[in-house]
């Protein structure tokens, strides 16, 4: 799922580069809660910046749909709904399996060598001591990963948008969820297919990562007390 700003020290990304980054790491970690108003001119002052970096951030949020701006009543962050879950993972258990094929076929050797890193680093990820953010940012990079990997950008641009949205309705349940370090375990096997370049099952844990995500997400959404925003 998605992660935190992180900026790379010899980058020099933009103010408003940086304005995006930081108001999308509140709205996917729920922060910025769904339905809340978003001040461009508060979060200008907060940043040491202009509106102007702010205002463009928020253009690129909206074309993410993670926030919509409203004639004469201002931006706020988007709403949750429960139908937004099976959309989205309609759309990802069609995209994750491509994204893992292509991985398995096409990832140069520098690629397979960071996704092994990643294998040693989840079995040693302590999920029960970790931060929300940690949990967050460790499973966003095992699926940019995968993504990268499989060399087309425009699909690893539409699967990051949608694991983006899937995660902001995962951090409604998360606390929820028992099952949490089994859901991050999951991807040793799919990193390791991937590794392996084994197309078909690659494809076939992928599936089986985005379809037990919903299943567990669903039953969490309609457990007693827990309200969708």
């Amino acid at each position: 799922m998605a992660q935190p700003i992180d900026i790379d020290p010899h980058e020099r990304p933009s103010l408003a580069e940086i304005a995006y980054r930081v108001v999308q790491d509140r709205l996917l970690t729920l922060e910025i809660r769904p339905g809340d108003p978003i001040n461009d001119e508060a979060l200008a002052r907060e940043l040491g910046c202009g509106r102007t970096p702010v205002r463009e951030a928020l253009k690129r949020l909206e074309l993410d749909r993670l926030v919509v701006t409203y004639p004469r009543r201002g931006t706020f962050a988007t709403p949750v709904e429960v139908t937004d879950l099976a959309y989205i993972s309609e759309i990802r258990a069609q995209l994750e399996p491509l994204a893992a094929t292509r991985a398995a076929r096409l990832a140069s050797p520098a690629a397979r060598k960071q996704l092994l890193s990643l294998i040693h680093r989840v079995r040693e990820f302590d999920v029960v001591s970790a931060t929300v953010a940690e949990t967050l940012a460790f499973d966003a990079a095992m699926h940019r990963a995968i993504y990268a990997a499989g060399g087309n950008p425009h699909l690893e641009d539409a699967l990051v948008r949608y694991d983006n949205l899937a995660t902001r309705i995962w951090c409604l349940v998360m606390d929820r969820l028992p099952g949490l370090a089994g859901h991050l375990h999951e991807h040793v096997a799919l990193l390791q297919a991937v590794v392996d370049g084994d197309e078909r099952q690659a494809a076939e844990l992928a599936r089986e990562h985005v379809e037990g995500f919903e299943v567990a997400v669903r039953t969490a959404l309609f457990a007693p007390h827990v309200s969708v925003v």
